[in-house]
């Protein structure tokens, strides 16, 4: 079972670090968000994680951070998380918006008064993309003097190169995410349906002490396969058909994922070449791997291996985006990316191929080394036919 955490002395250390950050873009202090499905910035900071809610961490450039919940949830942050302040604003309610008659809650300007009260002139908003109308509506009404700043790089950086307490969570969802692929091909049978599929693997994660999905789990069968991004559905697995899988495990927080493309009973040859070549793709991407080496360049000389190869016709994108708290977060890895690779940063090695009727991906977790890369997974990295 998982006993796998994050210790709060590092939760402390994060805080410490981000108000560096908030006090060298010479900010007075940042407001960081998070939904129920997006929780990794609060969560990162305070390991509190909305349910319904949403949540949000006021961090001053000087002195304690404060957690801000909804109506629901200030005696469930006490539970969860270590903060000694935890305040009710209305605009983290849940979007049916109650208007929760008889009970107290603080402004963002009372907010401002309690924990800074010198004032502030500029503030940060961490989690821009998620940050709802309701709460910029009331920033702006209840704080006028105040500038708001797209402040998201203050805390991102914090979270690109893994602690090792960090990477034995992610290697612990990794190891579990295993085990439900493995329970998925020994009990699969045609006629199943994606949901059962995915029943399968729901059981066997929170059987081994997965906290939770890591993402929204994949089974496809057929030519729904060639979908980018979609969601398991009625239609029957089949053989002699693509069966194509994404499962991730979550474990204190962090997230994995798993993906492979797999038949019962053997392919139609045109189909079989993809996938054979969607491996070889994977597996030349994390020769590419290791610490030094530009992200774009990675990105470069996998599209360009991909059409010497002969294959380009059948690539949408690729090859790597960063997993941690999130399946897909930053830093993504594209032909424009100028940063560095470094120790310990983690990313999926995501190769997906597509065709008009079926598609692939295989995908796996790697950590960035000095001479390489570190799988997480690598249980599957080959061809199945059952």
């Amino acid at each position: 079972m998982n006993t796998t955490t994050i210790p709060q002395s590092e939760f402390e250390e994060r805080i410490k670090r981000f108000q560096a950050n908030i006090r060298k873009e010479n900010l007075d202090a940042c407001l960081v968000h998070a939904t129920e499905s997006d929780m990794a910035h609060v969560r990162y900071l305070s390991e509190y994680w909305p349910t319904f809610e949403t949540g949000a961490v006021f961090v001053p450039a000087e002195g304690e951070p404060v957690l801000l919940v909804g109506p629901e949830s200030d005696l469930y942050a006490s539970h969860r998380s270590f903060f000694k302040n935890i305040e009710k604003l209305i605009e983290y309610r849940e979007s049916a918006e109650p208007d929760a008659p008889g009970m107290s809650f603080i402004t963002y300007k009372d907010l401002i008064a309690k924990y800074v009260p010198q004032g502030i002139k500029k503030l940060g908003i961490v989690g821009w993309a998620i940050t709802s109308l309701p709460v910029y509506m009331a920033l702006k009404e209840q704080l006028p003097g105040v500038e708001l700043v797209k402040a998201d790089m203050t805390l991102w950086p914090l979270r690109f190169v893994k602690s090792d307490n960090e990477l034995a969570c992610m290697r612990k969802a990794f190891e579990i995410s295993e085990l439900a692929v493995e329970a998925i091909l020994n009990e699969i049978k045609p006629g199943m349906t994606e949901f059962q599929v995915i029943g399968i693997a729901q059981r066997e994660i929170y059987k081994h002490g997965g906290e939770y999905e890591g993402h929204s789990l994949y089974c496809f069968c057929g030519e729904s396969t060639n979908n980018a991004i979609s969601r398991p559905t009625h239609n029957k697995i089949v053989e002699n058909e693509v069966i194509q899988l994404n499962i991730g495990a979550r474990v204190s927080g962090y997230s994995s994922s798993v993906g492979l493309p797999f038949s019962i009973g053997p392919l139609p040859e045109r189909k079989r070449r993809l996938v054979e070549f969607g491996l070889e793709a994977h597996k030349k991407t994390i020769e590419l791997l290791r610490a030094g080496k530009p992200a774009g360049t990675v990105v470069n000389e996998y599209e360009a291996w991909v059409k010497e190869q002969g294959f380009g016709q059948y690539l949408l994108y690729g090859p790597c985006h960063s997993i941690g708290m999130m399946e897909v977060e930053r830093p993504w890895m594209e032909s424009t990316s100028e940063y560095l690779l470094e120790e310990n940063m983690t990313f999926q090695v995501d190769t997906f191929f597509y065709d008009k009727d079926f598609g692939l991906r295989w995908e796996n977790g790697a950590i960035v080394k000095e001479g390489g890369a570190e799988l997480m997974s690598s249980k599957f990295m080959k061809y199945t036919e059952i």
